[in-house]
C-alpha cells in the first residue's frame, strides 16, 4: 500500500498501575482517581528535567493487550453499533496507540507519579509531553456522535474503580 512504510518505536518506560483486568479499568482518564507510576528508563531520564512544573502530562502508549487491530469497533459504553476506529477511543486500533491526560503528582528520579490513571499495570510508554491548556484545550469543539448521556456513563463505569 502506498505510503505504508513501518516505522519502530521503542519504549521509553513502562506504566505500573493497579489494574491488571481491562474490565476493571477505568474507560478515560479524566473520570479516573487512581495513582501509579510511570518508571522512565535509564536512557531517557535526561528528558524529565523541567517537566515538574507542569500539572498534567501526555503520556502515549501502546495497547499492549489489545486482541487486534480493527477498523470498527463498538464504543465500549452504550456499544450497541459499531463506528469506524477512527471515530472511537477504543484500544482495537492500527498500531495500538493510546493517549491519557493524567495529573502530574511528582517526579522522583526516573519514577513519575501520576493520577488519573486508566492503563493497564506493565503497558510500555512511548512518549510523554506536557499537556498545555493554551494548546490542548478546544472549549467550543464538537463532540460528534459521543452524547452527554454516553460521557456520564462513561464517568460512573471510571469512577466505579
Amino acid at each position: 500500500m502506498k505510503g505504508s512504510e513501518g516505522y519502530s518505536c521503542r519504549a521509553i518506560g513502562i506504566a505500573h498501575t493497579p489494574f491488571s483486568d481491562p474490565a476493571a479499568t477505568p474507560i478515560q482518564s479524566v473520570f479516573a482517581t487512581a495513582r501509579g507510576t510511570v518508571e522512565i528508563y535509564p536512557e531517557f531520564e535526561a528528558g524529565l528535567p523541567a517537566l515538574a512544573g507542569f500539572s498534567h502530562i501526555i503520556l502515549t502508549y501502546r495497547f499492549h493487550r489489545a486482541a487486534g487491530e480493527e477498523l470498527a469497533e463498538r464504543p465500549l459504553i452504550d456499544g450497541a453499533e459499531p463506528h469506524g476506529i477512527f471515530a472511537t477511543r477504543h484500544f482495537n486500533r492500527p498500531n495500538l496507540l493510546g493517549i491519557s491526560v493524567v495529573r502530574l503528582v511528582g517526579i522522583e528520579g526516573g519514577q513519575i507519579t501520576v493520577e488519573g490513571v486508566d492503563l493497564l499495570d506493565g503497558t510500555p510508554i512511548l512518549d510523554i509531553r506536557p499537556y498545555i491548556p493554551a494548546f490542548d484545550s478546544i472549549p467550543d469543539a464538537k463532540p460528534g456522535w459521543v452524547t452527554p448521556g454516553h460521557v456520564e456513563a462513561i464517568r460512573r463505569q471510571s469512577t466505579s474503580f
